[in-house]
């Protein structure tokens, strides 16, 4: 179930950092894939772990080996409705031989932990459990029962979720618990994924919150060719239509900013004067081409990346499936294509989308079939906890910029803000400024830095207890 690690092997670690890091590196030894999930060895894990710390939890396995863990602490009942922490246990497969370091064995190298799943998310997890037994261990020293008792300070309760198959849809995870048991999630306020970690901006630290994030539209086009013998080459076999189809699809789509990034690159000009006339050029260019050169001139790579794609809906082929027999031409070709789109964008002006980046001659030849939609989902602005989470990041780093933004991928949230519950990424690292950290996600070397976890679990208990204080 996982080694764990010794204060000695976390230079300078308090008990809290020093548990952290352990139950990370367990949760990374988890050979939690999705697919195909195996799931419930994560919330076994955690849920032994919370029973031995006092907090009961429920596991739930809806599905052979998809598990869900929930606990929760108690308040007084005063302060309002609970906070929840929501992370999930599934990673994405990882190529043992593209990486330096084990994925699923949870080293710990130059002050860095390494594993599938460091940032996404399981570095959250084990911050979100972290505050849960520190605080039933003040209520412990208190003299009081985590189980049944109000621990000291807590106005509201706080949940703390860890679900099955967000990699997938969460269909199987946060979307089932929504649908079945909705009351082990329910609160006024959730903190998830991919929201205050900082970027390097120049001299200054930006830190977007999460507050929107894209849909997805999964589309899998068929190409249609002829079939013929491989010796005899022809322009219109499906492989080389496909090839066509995969180089039209790769060029940038039309910009269009939403409310939230207007306002995050308003803010980001508001306080980096010297960016003011690149965000400017961005949002006032009268063509694609010169938005896309002032977002290199503003910011570094993967940055670039993140951004671009953030000022857009796009496309990215990500499987190319052809022929039957090495002197076969194939007939037809399938690629499968992972849109994501901005909130305000349709399923079906995403579809539009598609067919207007190809030819019109080649489309001919295409047909498509929908593999899975998810909708963009969009946040309340002027929710208290945002300001709060904001003031936190202040109080923690004098430097910081406290950014509302869209993120690129899809999140839990789409499951949470179907009951209600308005729901923001805060998984607080502050990092490295050479640090790859958008890199890390899905890919090789995944890792995070002890540093960049002992700086961001005071600021997330700062958050769980001044907002439920």
């Amino acid at each position: 179930m996982g080694r764990g690690v010794s204060a000695e092997r976390v230079p300078g670690a308090d008990g809290s950092i020093s548990s952290l890091v352990g139950h990370l590196q367990a949760l990374l030894r988890l050979r939690t894939v999705n697919p195909p999930g195996d799931e419930i060895v994560a919330a076994r894990y955690l849920g032994g772990i919370l029973s031995a710390a006092g907090v009961p939890s429920r596991i739930l396995e809806p599905f052979p080996g998809r598990g869900d863990v929930v606990a929760r602490l108690r308040g007084d009942g005063t302060g309002g409705g609970p906070l929840l922490l929501l992370g999930h246990l599934d990673v994405v497969p990882a190529d043992a031989e593209r990486w330096t370091h084990d994925p699923f064995g949870g080293e710990l190298d130059a002050g860095y932990v390494y594993g599938r799943g460091a940032v996404d998310m399981k570095g959250m997890v084990a911050m979100s459990l972290q505050v849960v037994l520190d605080l039933a261990a003040e209520a412990v020293a208190a003299g009081l029962d985590p189980a049944h008792d109000a621990i000291p300070g807590l106005r509201r309760d706080l949940i703390f979720a860890a679900t099955a198959d967000e990699e997938a849809g969460g269909l199987f995870g946060a979307g089932w618990l929504v649908d079945h048991e909705p009351d082990l999630l329910r609160a006024d306020a959730c903190l998830t994924e991919a929201g205050g970690v900082s970027v390097q901006v120049g001299a200054q630290r930006l830190y977007p919150i999460q507050v929107a994030e894209k849909g997805y539209h999964r589309v899998r086009i068929t190409v249609r060719g002829a079939a013929g013998h491989a010796a005899m080459p022809r322009a219109d076999s499906a492989a080389i239509r496909a090839a066509r189809l995969v180089e039209q699809l790769a060029v940038p789509t039309p910009q269009r900013i939403t409310p939230v990034m207007r306002r995050a690159l308003e803010q980001v000009a508001g306080a980096i004067p010297s960016t003011a006339t690149l965000v400017a050029r961005i949002i006032h260019a009268a063509d694609g081409v010169a938005a896309l050169a002032a977002i290199d001139d503003l910011c570094r790579e993967p940055e670039r990346r993140a951004l671009k794609a953030l000022l857009r809906d796009t496309i990215s082929p990500t499987i190319i499936h052809a022929g039957v027999k090495e002197n076969v031409l194939p007939g037809t070709a399938d690629v499968v294509v992972d849109c994501r789109q901005l909130p305000g964008t349709t399923a079906a002006q995403v579809e539009a989308l598609v067919a207007a980046q190809v030819e019109a001659e080649l489309w001919r030849h295409c047909s498509t079939e929908v593999l899975s939609h998810g909708e963009p989902v969009e946040q309340p602005l002027d929710h208290p906890l945002l300001a709060l989470l904001g003031e936190i990041l202040r109080a923690h780093d004098p430097a910081a910029v406290p950014v509302p933004l869209l993120a690129p991928f899809a999140t839990d949230a789409k499951h949470t803000i179907r009951l209600g519950i308005p729901t923001y990424g805060f998984s607080p690292l502050r990092l490295d400024p050479d640090e790859p950290f958008l890199e890390r996600f899905h890919g090789d070397d995944e890792r995070v830095a002890v540093d960049a976890l002992r700086w961001g679990y005071p600021v997330l208990a700062d958050a769980v207890r001044r907002y439920c204080g």
